[in-house]
Formats: C-alpha cells, sequence, structure tokens
C-alpha cells in the first residue's frame, strides 16, 4: 500500500477502465478522488470512455458524488442500479450520450461477490416481468446500449434471468482510518455498502484499489475485527481535504448514526400528506404485527420518524438496503443511514436477507400506478430514477405497501373541522392508464401471492386479482369529486369501503 495525492490518484486511472465507484446514495463516497479524476479530464482530456458499475450511485442532487464523472467523453457507459441521486449521469443515459443499463441494486451487490469468486454471474429471479426483463427492455435504457446483456434461462424447469459479470479495472473507496499494512477501518461511516466485495473484486481481476481516508494511524492501532477492508486488497490510499469526507450529505457528523445514546431530534420539515401516510402504513405493520420491515427512500422513511413519535420505536425492525439494521432510518440526503442503528452489515448480505423472504412488510414509494397494479419508480417523465433496490425488495416479501400523494406537483392538503381538504390539487396524476416503465407486474405479484395495498393521503386502495380496489376513504373526502377524477384508469369501490381512522389525522 502506498499513500498518494489525489492528483496522483487520478493519474492512475486509464483510458476504457470499468470502475467502480463505492458509496451508497447519499453516503460513503470518496468525493476526493472523483473530483480529481473530474479535474484531469477537464485539464488533460484523460482518462477517456470509462464504464462504471455502481449499485447505488452516491450523490446530492447538485454535482457531488458519481455526477463529477457525468462529462461528454469521459463515461461511455455505466451499469447501475440506483441513478435518482445523479441527474447530470441519468441525462446523458437518457439522451443517449452513454450506453447505459439499468440492473436491480441488490443483484449489482451480488454481482460483485460474483466478480472476486470469478464466477460467470448472478442467477436470480429478481426482475423477471419487469422492464429488466430481456422480454421486455432488458435493462436496456437507450438504443445505444444495443441488445440487453440479461438473459432469461431456465434451470429444473423455472425461468430465471442471468446477469453477467464483467471486468472491472478500479474501485473508488473510502473509509475512516487506514494504517501502515493498508488495513482499512470504518468507524465513522454510517454504512460499509458493498466496500470488501468491491475491493475483492478489483483485485482479484488484476486491478487497481484505491481507497480514501480520513486520517492514517500507526501500526497495529486497528483492531483485527474493525478491518472492514484488508490491507491485501489495497493498492493505494489517499487522505481527505476538510469538508469532503462528510458521514452523508446533509450531516458532516452526526454520533446519532453510529452508536446507541440520545437521539439529536430531526427537525426536517414532514408535510401533512407525508404525516397522514405515514401513520396509516404504520398502524397497517403493527396491525400486522410485523417485526421487520424494509423502509424504502423517499416518503417511506417517515414511517419510522412516525414511530418515534409514538413511543414505540423498538417495537419493530426497521432496515435500510444499505446494511443498516435497526433504529429509525435517516431521510433526505442522508438516507442510508439510521438513527442508532442495531447493526451494520454488508449490503449483498441484507439483500440475501430480503430475497429468502427475510422482511414482513415492504414499505416503498411510487411514482405511476395503472389499473393492473403495475407500479414504475425507475424512469418518469425526463426523470432516470433506476429501480435502486425496489424490485429486489418488493419481489421477496408477502406484503408490500407502495406510499404516496394521489397527485403531484403542487398539491396542498390541510386537514379542519369537516375533515381532509384539498386546498390545490396536484398537476400530475399518479394513477394512470398504463405506467411507462414497469418496475413492479401487479400481474406477477398474484403469482406470487402478494398482498399489495396503496396507502395515499385521501384514500387507501388494494390490489386483488389484478383489479384496483377502494378499500377506504378520509374523513371529508368525496369520491366523485376527490378521487375518482385523479385517477385515469378505472377502479372498483370495495363492498365493504370505510373511513380512514380519525388518529391517523391527528397532529
Amino acid at each position: 500500500m502506498k499513500v498518494i495525492s489525489e492528483q496522483q490518484a487520478a493519474d492512475l486511472i486509464e483510458d476504457g477502465w470499468t470502475i467502480i465507484p463505492g458509496g451508497f446514495g447519499s453516503c460513503g463516497h470518496p468525493d476526493g478522488l472523483t473530483r480529481a479524476i473530474s479535474e484531469r479530464f477537464r485539464r488533460e482530456g484523460r482518462p477517456r470512455q470509462i464504464g462504471l458499475l455502481f449499485a447505488s450511485a452516491s450523490g446530492d442532487l447538485k454535482g457531488r458524488g458519481v455526477d463529477l464523472l457525468a462529462q461528454p467523453g469521459l463515461v461511455a457507459k455505466a451499469v447501475g442500479g440506483f441513478w435518482g441521486l445523479v441527474p447530470r449521469l441519468g441525462e446523458m443515459a437518457r439522451r443517449g450520450e452513454i450506453e447505459a443499463h439499468n440492473w436491480p441494486q441488490g443483484v449489482i451487490s451480488q454481482l460483485f461477490r460474483a466478480i472476486a469468486a470469478k464466477k460467470p454471474g448472478v442467477i436470480s429471479s429478481i426482475g423477471l416481468n419487469t422492464f429488466v426483463d430481456p422480454n421486455n427492455d432488458g435493462g436496456c435504457l437507450n438504443d445505444q446500449s444495443g441488445s440487453p446483456l440479461v438473459q432469461r434461462v431456465d434451470i429444473k424447469g423455472l425461468t430465471t434471468l442471468f446477469y453477467p459479470s464483467l471486468d472491472v479495472n478500479c474501485a473508488l473507496l473510502r473509509g475512516t482510518c487506514c494504517d501502515p499494512d493498508g488495513n482499512i477501518s470504518m468507524e465513522r461511516e454510517v454504512s460499509y455498502s458493498d466496500s470488501l466485495a468491491q475491493a475483492m473484486a478489483v483485485k482479484n481481476c488484476g486491478g487497481t484499489v484505491i481507497v480514501q481516508v480520513e486520517s492514517l494511524v500507526g501500526l497495529h492501532e486497528i483492531e483485527p475485527h474493525h478491518v472492514k477492508i484488508p490491507g491485501v486488497l489495497v493498492d493505494y490510499v489517499t487522505v481527505s481535504r476538510p469538508g469532503e469526507h462528510p458521514q452523508t450529505y446533509a450531516e458532516t457528523y452526526n454520533s446519532a448514526f453510529l452508536c446507541p445514546g440520545t437521539l439529536v431530534p430531526d427537525r426536517g420539515a414532514i408535510s401533512c400528506a407525508e404525516r397522514i401516510i405515514a401513520k396509516r402504513a404504520l398502524q397497517e405493520i403493527r396491525e400486522e404485527k410485523a417485526q421487520v420491515i424494509n423502509l424504502g427512500i423517499g416518503m417511506p422513511t417517515v414511517i419510522g420518524r412516525m414511530a418515534e413519535e409514538s413511543g414505540l420505536l423498538g417495537s419493530e425492525t426497521f432496515t435500510v438496503e444499505s446494511g443498516v439494521m435497526g433504529g429509525r432510518p435517516a431521510f433526505g440526503l442522508s438516507f442510508g443511514a439510521s438513527y442508532r442503528p442495531s447493526a451494520v452489515i454488508e449490503q449483498a448480505a441484507l439483500f440475501d436477507f430480503y430475497e429468502g423472504g427475510g422482511i414482513d412488510v415492504a414499505c416503498v414509494g411510487f411514482a405511476e400506478v395503472d389499473t393492473v397494479g403495475n407500479v414504475n419508480v425507475s424512469k418518469f417523465g425526463s426523470k432516470l430514477q433506476g429501480a435502486g433496490g425496489f424490485i429486489n425488495i418488493s419481489q421477496s416479501t408477502g406484503f408490500i405497501i407502495f406510499c404516496g400523494t394521489l397527485t403531484t406537483a403542487g398539491l396542498n392538503i390541510k386537514m379542519g373541522p369537516g375533515g381532509l381538504k384539498i386546498v390545490q390539487e396536484g398537476c400530475i396524476k399518479k394513477f394512470v392508464r398504463q405506467v411507462s416503465h414497469v418496475t413492479f407486474n401487479g400481474g406477477y405479484a398474484k403469482l406470487l401471492r402478494q398482498r399489495v395495498m396503496f396507502i395515499t393521503e385521501r384514500a387507501v386502495f388494494s390490489l386483488r386479482n389484478g383489479v384496483l380496489y377502494l378499500d377506504e376513504v378520509a374523513p371529508g373526502i368525496d369520491v366523485a369529486r376527490d378521487i375518482a377524477p385523479c385517477i385515469e384508469g378505472g377502479f372498483v369501490i370495495s363492498a365493504n369501503c370505510k373511513r380512514m381512522k380519525h388518529d391517523v389525522f391527528l397532529v
């Protein structure tokens, strides 16, 4: 292991290399390394035509993280799971400026291990009957991507998907401390993500592993069980500049992300709609007596805050696919961290647990829903969000709660003596005739015998036998006036349709 500068690290990157940029969403990305590569490209025009392989691309929506590499000529290809925080890279994919593929995040996490073990790839049912399936788009995001890399294969009469291993040349990772032998600790990182598997994958491909750390320590100052990336896997280390090693893009440092203790109050604003939806979802979780729950990015994370406000946080175990279990998942630009977590494990290991049926309830968001229960969260309008871990999670649990408002873009609601009032309707309808991208297949959910529920601020729906049923209506809401005009496709009013419980609407 050799300690070098960020510029020296950037100079190591060669044209055409496939790079694994470390981190998860808003957490754990080595910004100093990607900044140096970006600056070198602007200065020298090199490296050119690199490839990217990521499970969840880190970013802050404003140009940090992987988006530092989103420059024409610098990136030629990207295979990724979650794209939502790197809009510049997403726009390059949408315009066909790069070859771009979207695979399930958990599959890519597992792929790092497969590459490390010199396996041909990952065989998984995850992604069947969605846009990732070669019978649909095969995960290709534009015409530049050519034929799908994903293949359908039959094994013992069962149809599954094959995701091929890719050659990788470099990993840009992050840790907390490094000792003279190159051992890396992560005591101040909010998650381990896939760092170990990524380092192993690159090392066994004969590539270069570069790790950004906060500080250098003496020999034997890192205890063996605190080493998350062994020194034998590390080629070079850089020491971060001040401000380029925050725990998350929202928090420079918060001790509550690392250990049990007194929780620092979260003063982030929660809208009336978010509060209603989260409280109704929490009711369902507790009626189900669910023990292990996944909370997806966005609105579902508010459920953890509602659980805490109820004084019963800890009666359920909330998990986030970054590898964090327990505590209250953070939201916004700290998603991937959790306040007072009970355990932090590798991301791929948590996806193994998910896909084996380990979670009782999955709470995820939605952008579009159609009349047969298909859901889109991955590609809509001009936005490329990517599937992230949504497909792994939604195809692996017996009970899915989709959380989101009925309309968006301008929606304004308030509670009054007469119940819920729509002050201003959103100008975008989320319940449409046909989704533009199938991230969740309603018909396949029936085959998997899943229970599917949609909770909005004014109504609760369920998917039964391929039909969308209206089961609950908020007080003050009229179906003909406030619900039917907002749903482009059809729905059926349940015979036992009832009012949503009043305590959901109490502040």
